[in-house]
Formats: structure tokens, sequence, C-alpha cells
């Protein structure tokens, strides 16, 4: 199969992705490699689809779907989906089946990477492990993504991004003072597992390509989201000290925290690092005076003080729109930025103005905008986007027949059995 005549060149244009990912870390992983170029092949199952695709019947109303409405196949319109799963190509396998087990064998003979996010014991049970698929093809890259490692007492554990922020460290940081431990609210250990993960067979493709040897690639999520608390860690192996949760505010800088502002539910947050920074904000704020309050006059005194400096600070803030107390701390040279809701962000002029959103059109769910690669090139400064998220097994004769060259009566009789098919199974 071949890309789109405008991708030939991406990075990996030639690379070829074998996908059994579901939910967010897994597919975030793919949907990297596939913005970059790959020719990314999602594997599903009509009676296990990716949990993303939502149920066969969701309540009306749910905000996953386009207006709330779930439509006559749910399953090609949640958001999540068809965020994460763009440029990709879809087809249907049952794993639990010989001839599906046999079908991801032939995938693995032409293929690049392969790239799992079950839980330890899954590949082997299906008899997919790294021996078996290395014997194949030699110059493989298997991906493995479990929430612990395939090692230790933890590795059958089943995890989500909620328990993998729990088990790192990283909620532990996270609430209030005196105040039990929080998420973050957007599962942030899925994101931060996806992207390592990119980034390890990224490096095994560089490896691949001086040796021509393949290798099978682990990737622990709690691992990966643990190095985000590098100095919490040190703070503990240094002084026997556990940090204490700071909700908005620094450990050692203030004013730091978020601001109400003018508006309803509207905020602001602002970090004032150094002295100079604090007299500007002073003179910013039209309060010079701030500046020689002995209770404000040096980074120590600021720090100690506050609860007495935020209400200083907000009122000030109220009186302002959010965007407006940015554009007046950012021209004193103070780091200020307004607290964006999901459709602000669309309407950012900063994002506007880079083109970081880009509407793409699927036939089951419109025409919607969705966030490009983070990344710009001077030889792709464009957004890499070539298709929307593949409805289910969508490109089953695409793959099957052109790739591997399977007859039309095999194919006929893998769906007459329920290995492929484009309807859910329940």
């Amino acid at each position: 199969m071949t890309q789109q005549t405008h991708f030939e060149n991406l990075p990996l244009a030639n690379v070829r992705v074998i996908d059994l990912t579901m939910v967010i870390a897994g597919p975030y992983c793919t949907r990297f490699l596939s913005d970059l170029g790959a020719e990314v092949i999602k594997v599903e199952a009509c009676r296990k689809m990716d949990g993303y695709r939502g149920g066969p019947a969701p309540d009306a109303g749910s905000r996953y779907y386009p207006n709330g409405e779930p439509g006559e196949r749910p399953w090609h319109r949640h958001a999540y989906f068809n965020t994460l799963n763009r440029n990709k190509l879809g087809i249907t396998l049952d794993l639990t089946t010989p001839e599906g087990v046999d079908i991801v064998k032939q995938l693995v003979a032409v293929s690049d990477v392969l790239v799992e996010n079950y839980s330890s014991r899954v590949m082997r049970q299906l008899g997919l492990h790294f021996e078996i698929l290395n014997a194949i093809n030699p110059r493989l890259i298997m991906c493995s993504m479990p929430g612990f490692g395939l090692t230790g007492p933890h590795k059958d554990y089943v995890a989500y991004g909620t328990t993998i922020e729990a088990m790192s460290g990283l909620a532990s940081l996270l609430g209030y003072e005196d105040g039990p431990p929080m998420h973050s609210g957007m599962a942030y250990g899925d994101p931060v597992a996806g992207i390592t993960a990119a980034d390890a067979v990224l490096t095994a493709l560089l490896y691949r390509d001086r040796t021509g040897t393949g290798q099978h690639v682990e990737v622990a999520q709690v691992e990966a989201a643990s190095c985000l608390i590098g100095e919490a860690f040190m703070d503990y192996f240094m002084n026997k000290r556990l940090p204490s949760r700071q909700g908005n505010r620094h450990r050692s800088a203030a004013p730091h925290g978020c601001y109400p502002t003018a508006g309803d539910d509207q905020w602001v947050a602002i970090a004032v690092c150094s002295d100079a920074e604090w007299q500007r904000f002073c003179k910013a704020i039209g309060q010079p005076a701030l500046a020689d309050d002995s209770r404000f006059a040096d980074a120590l005194s600021r720090w100690k003080n506050q609860a007495e400096l935020d209400e200083i600070v907000a009122a000030w803030t109220c009186q302002h729109d959010h965007y407006a107390v940015m554009r007046i701390l950012q021209a004193a040279g103070v780091a200020a930025g307004p607290v964006l809701s999901a459709d602000e962000l669309l309407a950012d002029p900063q994002l506007v103005a880079r083109g970081f959103f880009i509407e793409m059109e699927q036939p089951e769910v419109g025409r919607h905008p969705y966030p490009t690669l983070p990344a710009r090139s001077s030889v792709f400064p464009t957004p890499l986007v070539r298709r929307p998220a593949p409805r289910l097994g969508e490109h089953n004769r695409l793959v099957l027949q052109e790739l591997l060259g399977l007859p039309e009566e095999r194919i006929a009789k893998l769906e007459q059995d329920g290995v492929i098919g484009t309807e859910p199974i329940t």
C-alpha cells in the first residue's frame, strides 16, 4: 500500500506499524507515529472494540458525541477515538481465534513495528510474544506498554491513567495544603506513557537502521510517569524530606497561582520568580509602593506572607479580563496567561494564527476541528494530517487483499465466522 503523494517524504513514510493498542496511552503513541508518516494499521475486534469507541448504545446527551447525539452507529462518533486515531487504517480481527492470530503473524512478516498496551500476560497467552514474532521477522520492533512492566510483583495488574498517576507518585504532589491527594483530572499518565513509547520506538528504528536488528521495547507506564517528579525524588534522596501539597503555590516563588478575573469563572495564572519581576509587577498594576512594603520586599518575605499577597493580587485581577491581565503583565516582563477552557482554546488567537487546530471531515461525524502535531519543521511546516480516524473494519479488504493477498473466498469466510467485520458483536 502506498501513502498519498503529498506525504511520500514524511519522516516515517516507509514504516508500517501494527497497532494493537486501545484507549489513550497506546493510541497516543501510534498517532504520533502516524502523524510522522507511518502507515499505522489499527487492529480491533468486533467483540471487543477500542474502549474509546464507546458502547453500541450510549445515552443521548453525552459530551463525547457531536452535539450530544450518539447517532445510529455511535462507535464511529466518539470524540476521543476520532482524536486519537487519525491518519490510521483500521481493520478488525478476533485475536481469540487461530485465524485472527495467523493474520497478525502475516502482518508481522511485512511490518516494521508492533505496539501493544495489554497487561503483561496477554500477548504470551495469544501466542504473539516477542520470541514468536522475532522468529517471523527479525527486524521487527515490538513495543509493549504494560502498566507496571513485564516483570515484578505487579506485572499482571491492570492499570488506567488514574491508577498510574497514583502509583507513580504524581497524585501525592497534587492537591491543597492539608488536603487529600488529587488526580490531575485528565489521566496524565496516559499521554506521558504514549509519547515515551513513541520516543522509544523512534530510538529502536534508529538502532535498526544502524544494525539491521529488531528488538523488544518495554515501556512501563508507571515508570514513565514517575520520571515527571524528579525534584521530589531528589528532595527525599538528599534530605529525607517528603514534599507537602502546595495547591497552586510554589515552593519558593510568590505571588504564584491562579487568580480570579472579571467574568464568570474566569481565571489567570501569574508567576513572579524574582525581586526584579516583583518590582515590574507592582508598577504594572499601578501600585509601585508595594515593592517597598516590608511584607513583600524580598522573595522570602513574599513567600511567608502569601495569604495577604494573594488578596492584593486578586483584588487587581478581578478588575480585568483574563486576556487583559496577560497583556498587561507580559508587557512588563512578568509571566502570566489566561486559564482557557476548551471553547476558548479553539478561539485562542495564538493557536489560530499558528494553525494548531485543523478541520477534518469524517463521514459519520461531520466536520470538526482537531489538534495537530505539537511540533513544526522547516521541511514539513504544515499539519501532517492525512485521513480521519477509521470506522470499524473500514480497511479490512484494503489490508487483507492488497497487502496480504488473501483471496475473496477466505475473506468472506472470515466475515461469516465473525473473525472480521464492520459492526460490533455484543
